[in-house]
């Protein structure tokens, strides 16, 4: 209550223009002169007198003297809401100036009717008086001001949604320090006009004015219910006004309880470029997982660790964590048992395990101690550049590391073996690739041979977000200020949400035969060029080009980088199988029986261990059909050889 009165009797007076002020100061001040005589007549003698006849003349000469000495001396130059230390120091000379001829008049040299001793009580209790109201000032409009101040300089935002979710979002953004909201917008035009929780209701059509008039910086979505498709409508419209967009979750995504600021979230390319979920099928989910021993390889990785995400909800007995960067098994134990420790009725016994899957012994010895029955293998080395500079290295990892994982998998007698692969095994242009397809016919192979252990593969495109996504690196670059690097103009790729993918990951293990080959509905691809410019508008930024010479961050074209593709395939054949799921289908591959493959793989391991790139690549070309590398070879050891050999020539 207090707050409020001291709001509505302090902003009137801000409100005045400059020259009010000042004569408000004068007259406060004049005011004082006269109390701070009558007081000083009180204490003189005693007594309350009226300040006619006689002491009137202490009155008038009061007057007289101070207020040309304060106007001479700058006092009502001063901004009273920022006195400081100068400004008290200005108060005191002037009032010593007026106290030194005050005191003069009335007490050196007298005045009949006044008593002598006035004329030194008196410019004390100026000084006193006409200090501690500039104190008061500075008290009363200073921090009121700044904090106007405060306001005015934060970002201003709407909230696109007058609903539960609006409400209570900008009921918890009243006192934010971070963003300064100035109403809604609302898709109900009934609502237009009106005023909800003093914050007044725009329509769609008013936000180009507010953002010119009022400097409206972002939007933030208060939509939690809203389908996709509206959202994404939402969203074009607000994007095309140049302003950043912020969000909060899915309903299903909010906790129990009202909406708090740190609710809202940066709204990222997913809300753009995902889809309509569709619910997960729970008895898939659960079949291979719940109460079961579960190992996931390179847990630390993008893919990885979100696996491991959602495998704990599920409820296995133990789940083992396999990874070989310390730093990354670290962080993912770490953040799986502070989830953990949040619910009571979990019991998951986590076990983090360093290890390469290429180390027969290691793994040996996690599968034979622990004896998980389901395997998810989503080590690999994936960056495409890398693995084409580092082709043996990539080879021995995601090959022969799956070819080490799966055979201990046999002899353990692990129920199933699924592989998390890549839409860049479809007819592949890069080391990495073929390396992913390679994989996948290795598995296919044992699974033809009638093993325990039931092997699939899981094919899919780019992960949004992942430590191979262009997505993150576009975000630096656009922190950074530009330029957005793109490799070309036509490039396009599949995207899906990393949660997505990794559902659907054991969705489809559980629906495994053996030798399945899964490919998930990753949707329409999209063209990197036309990610890059929708995270810039994200940003609330413009793009900086031809036909926008005045923009904000420039896309650059850098040229391919060795091994990539401009267009990228699910499928190597035309016949794809549906499933139980709508989201994923059965490919129909061909591969080489086991006994012929085992034979060219030990070729393989010969080439590889003398680095001999030329026959890596031939051999390659012979066990995955439709590799066609490029031209050039990138190894850098193999190319730093050859400069030495023709150094030495």
């Amino acid at each position: 209550m207090f707050e409020s009165l001291y709001k509505r009797t302090a902003m009137p007076v801000l409100s005045l223009p400059r020259y009010a002020k000042r004569g408000v100061a004068l007259l406060v001040d004049a005011s004082i002169c006269v109390l701070t005589v009558w007081i000083a007549y009180y204490l003189r003698l005693g007594e309350f007198v009226s300040l006619a006849g006689q002491p009137m003349w202490a009155v008038l000469a009061s007057l007289a003297l101070a207020l040309p000495i304060f106007v001479v001396s700058g006092l009502y130059r001063a901004i009273f809401r920022y006195s400081g230390w100068p400004a008290m120091l200005a108060v005191t000379r002037a009032v010593t100036i007026y106290g030194l001829l005050y005191s003069s008049i009335f007490t050196a040299i007298g005045v009949p009717g006044v008593p002598r001793t006035v004329g030194l009580i008196q410019p004390l209790l100026l000084l006193l008086v006409v200090g501690g109201s500039r104190a008061l000032v500075r008290y009363w409009l200073g921090g009121l001001y700044r904090s106007q101040l405060r306001l005015a300089s934060l970002p201003k935002a709407l909230i696109y949604g007058a609903g539960n979710a609006g409400r209570q979002l900008a009921s918890a953004m009243s006192n934010s320090l971070d963003m300064r909201v100035l109403g809604f917008i609302d898709d109900d035009d009934r609502l237009h006009g009106h005023v909800l929780n003093g914050l007044p209701i725009y329509g769609m059509d008013d936000l180009p004015s507010l953002i010119e008039t009022r400097g409206v910086t972002d939007v933030l979505l208060a939509l939690p219910s809203v389908q996709r498709k509206r959202r994404n409508e939402i969203i074009e419209q607000i994007l095309s006004c140049q302003v950043a967009v912020r969000t909060l979750p899915s309903l299903g995504d909010l906790a129990q309880g009202k909406v708090s600021v740190t609710d809202i979230r940066d709204l990222d390319i997913d809300d753009l470029l995902g889809r309509e979920p569709v619910a997960p099928n729970h008895i898939l989910l659960r079949k291979n997982v719940v109460g079961k021993v579960v190992l996931v390889t390179g847990a630390g990785g993008s893919i990885g660790s979100e696996l491991c995400r959602q495998i704990v909800r599920l409820a296995p007995s133990t789940l083992l964590l396999v990874e070989q960067s310390e730093f990354a098994l670290y962080g993912l134990q770490h953040e799986l048992e502070a989830w953990l420790g949040t619910q009571s009725d979990l019991k998951v016994t986590l076990i983090p395990l360093l290890a390469s899957v290429r180390d027969e012994v290691r793994m040996g010895e996690i599968l034979s101690t622990w004896r998980p029955q389901t395997l998810y293998h989503a080590a690999a080395y994936k960056h495409v550049p890398m693995v084409e500079h580092n082709p043996a290295e990539g080879i021995r990892n995601n090959v022969y590391g799956t070819l080490t994982t799966a055979r201990l998998a046999i002899e353990q007698g692990i129920s199933d073996f699924v592989l998390i692969s890549t839409d860049k095994a479809v007819r592949p242009t890069n080391i990495m690739g073929a390396s992913k397809r390679l994989a996948e016919i290795v598995l296919q192979a044992l699974a033809a041979e009638s093993t325990s252990t039931r092997f699939s593969m899981v094919r899919f495109g780019n992960v949004l977000g992942s430590s191979g996504s262009v997505v993150p690196r576009f975000r630096q670059q656009i922190r950074d200020g530009g330029p957005v690097t793109v490799t070309h103009a036509d490039i396009t790729r599949y995207f899906m949400t990393i949660p997505e993918a990794a559902q659907l990951v054991i969705q489809a293990g559980a629906m495994a035969r053996g030798g399945d080959v899964f490919v998930l509905d990753m949707g329409k691809p999209v063209k990197i060029i036309d990610l890059a410019r929708r995270m810039i508008e994200l940003s609330g930024l413009s793009v900086l080009d031809e036909a926008n010479p005045g923009g904000d961050i420039e896309i650059e074209i850098t040229g391919l980088r060795p091994g990539e593709k401009l267009y990228e395939e699910l499928l190597i054949g035309d016949n794809p199988e549906a499933t139980s799921h709508p989201r994923i289908m059965k490919a129909q591959d061909e591969f080489l029986p086991w006994p012929a493959l085992e034979e060219k793989l030990d070729t393989l391991v010969i080439a590889l261990n003398v680095n001999d790139v030329d026959l890596i690549r031939t051999l390659l070309g012979q066990l995955v059909p439709g590799y066609i590398p490029e031209k050039s070879i990138v190894d850098w050891v193999y190319l730093e050889q050859q400069a030495e050999a023709d150094r030495s020539v």
